[in-house]
């Protein structure tokens, strides 16, 4: 019998990725979609990409009656209002992963020095930051998963071997992160509009950014001491894709190969993780509309810097994707199902 999945917030970029790859997903059933906005709709109306693959229509939100017809819910929604929704499902049997920033922090005092008042941090514990490749068995025990954001997935993924093997000195690390415009969201906004964002590159919350502190948790946590990053994120105008270049000091002379051998062996067996060999560095085309977060590195010999690179699709791997792949985990499905698709290139 199929598992049946609730997309709570269906009609955002991220609850709309989420369809697009659990209807290839063999073992699942999508049962119910939320759309405050498009109640009643047929989904297909609202994303023709969708026609004549599903029929579902769009409903208001209502807990019991969406929990009659799951067994799995991801939410899709905002900030703050996941802390209101999560907690009734999750008291009501169902296994939750949360695309918001409400489960991801382990201290609600982090978590309101940069968001809001957490109305639900009784249940912090009982969350599991959904890293796979950090997280993977605690993941599998979980009831409910805070899923990364988009710009921390792309940069840890290339800082956690490095401090895991004492690579690098924890001091002076800088993530320069570039996201297409679909990471700020379906809503209409100033910042995002065309010709706000065409033809133009910008730096923005330099030192204020939410996903700051997110990166920070999981670094510190791994090193047992306090690791402050620099991160400066930028808009540039493509739909979709992170770039993330990532700027160490190592802790003792290396080559590029040796510091690329060193990946290879900390990622080995994991099925989303695509190492470049020396030369060659990934780009947002390389992983787009697909799980993967590709990676490359350099060194510079005569002073032990070194430069990581990552790409990642800031809606897949960056969202979307790594739900699927965390509620795969959860459930005991192979953690490839429903996420084997090729990237889409060019």
């Amino acid at each position: 019998m199929k598992t049946r999945v609730g997309i709570i917030g269906a009609t955002g970029y991220t609850g709309v990725e989420l369809l697009r790859l659990l209807l290839h997903h063999s073992e699942v059933e999508v049962t119910v979609l939320t759309s405050q906005k498009f109640a009643g709709v047929p989904i297909g109306q609202v994303f023709p990409s969708l026609m004549k693959h599903l029929s579902l229509k769009c409903e208001e939100l209502a807990v019991e009656p969406i929990s009659k017809k799951t067994d799995f819910i991801f939410t899709a929604v905002p900030h703050k209002t996941a802390m209101e929704i999560v907690p009734l499902f999750y008291r009501l049997g169902k296994k939750v992963v949360d695309l918001s920033a409400d489960f991801r922090f382990k201290d609600a005092g982090v978590y309101e020095k940069w968001y809001q008042k957490h109305t639900a941090s009784d249940l912090l514990p009982e969350s599991v930051y959904g890293l796979p490749e950090l997280h993977r068995e605690k993941i599998r025990a979980a009831k409910i998963v805070g899923n990364p954001g988009c710009y921390p997935t792309g940069a840890l993924i290339g800082l956690i071997p490095l401090v895991k093997k004492e690579l690098i000195f924890l001091e002076g690390i800088a993530v320069d992160s570039k996201s297409g415009v679909s990471g700020a969201g379906r809503d209409v906004s100033l910042e995002s509009l065309f010709c706000e964002v065409n033809e133009g590159v910008k730096a923005y919350k330099i030192f204020s950014h939410r996903h700051t502190p997110e990166i920070e948790q999981e670094l510190n946590q791994i090193s047992k001491k306090e690791i402050n990053v620099t991160f400066v994120p930028h808009l540039i105008p493509m739909d979709r894709g992170i770039l993330s270049t990532l700027y160490v000091h190592l802790m003792k002379k290396m080559k590029t190969e040796e510091l690329l051998n060193a990946f290879q062996d900390y990622y080995q067996g994991e099925p989303f993780i695509r190492i470049y060999p020396k030369g060659k560095l990934p780009g947002t085309k390389d992983v787009r509309g697909s799980n993967f977060c590709d990676m490359g590195a350099m060194v510079s010999e005569k002073d032990n810097r070194a430069v990581i690179v990552t790409a990642i699709d800031n809606l897949v791997k960056g969202a979307s994707g790594e739900a699927v792949q965390n509620m795969n985990i959860m459930l005991g499905y192979p953690e490839t199902m429903g996420l084997d698709v090729l990237p889409l290139f060019p």
